[in-house]
């Protein structure tokens, strides 16, 4: 028994040795997952007012000064789209962020990329999808999902388990909340404001705030100044909650 485990040993050495060591993340001041919601709420102009409002934001020569402003002087983001609780678009990989050269590739990476609607609302689907994409090539010294969308969840698990188990692994959640002036679809009414739904039941832990856009038309605005705030090495102590107007 004990010559055959010695045996089996010495032929899974050189495999082991082969493999090597697991490659080192990179470490970077933020890891920033966007979660963009494109749920039937939102109509193809709405939706084309966020691709372009996020495409802007990195552009915008402040957003690069702040990412290149921490003790590493880079952040790692990437962005899917999401909307029933299976349905969750990786749009755009995992990208190092550390100049305004490569911020202008991701923002051509947001030019480009497809613009599909889907039909229901899961923010715990895309708590959770977001979950899953930390650690992946980087590693930053906080962990934050930005979850922009406009209404409140109604398909997949208790969204409350959802922003907990994040919590539990040191993850901030971020909200960016959409006051859509279109009434909901039938049957998919909303009975508490979106603004204050998104404070209780979605964002959390340590600096955890909301951006509310008062309409898709105050999105692009909205969303640049949550960024730069986001990816600040050291956030500086801000509302819980602000707005932007068109």
């Amino acid at each position: 028994m004990l010559r055959r485990s010695i045996l089996a040993a010495a032929l899974a050495a050189p495999a082991i040795l082969r493999a090597g060591p697991a490659k080192a993340l990179e470490p970077v001041d933020v890891e920033l997952v966007l979660a963009v919601d494109v749920s039937r709420s939102v109509d193809a102009e709405e939706q084309e007012m966020q691709f372009r409002g996020y495409a802007s934001a990195f552009r915008d020569p402040r957003l690069a000064e702040a990412m290149m402003r921490g003790p590493v002087g880079s952040v790692a983001v990437t962005l899917f789209t999401w909307s029933d609780w299976n349905i969750q678009e990786h749009l755009v990989p995992w990208m190092l962020l550390d100049s305004p050269a490569a911020c202008e590739r991701f923002a051509h990476f947001l030019d480009t990329a497809p613009r599909r609607t889907h039909l229901y609302t899961s923010i715990s689907g895309a708590i959770d999808f977001a979950a899953g994409l930390f650690g992946q090539g980087y590693e930053g010294t906080r962990r934050v999902v930005d979850i922009s969308g406009d209404g409140i969840n109604n398909s997949g698990r208790d969204i409350a388990l959802a922003r907990q188990e994040a919590l539990d692994q040191g993850i901030v959640l971020n909200g960016l909340a959409v006051l859509d002036r279109t009434p909901p679809p039938a049957g998919l009414g909303q009975m508490q404001p979106l603004d204050e739904y998104y404070q209780e039941r979605v964002i959390g832990g340590p600096g955890a705030f909301l951006m509310v856009a008062e309409g898709f038309e105050s999105f692009e605005q909205a969303v640049r100044r949550k960024i730069i705030r986001e990816v600040a090495s050291v956030p500086a102590p801000g509302p819980r909650v602000e707005r932007a107007f068109a």
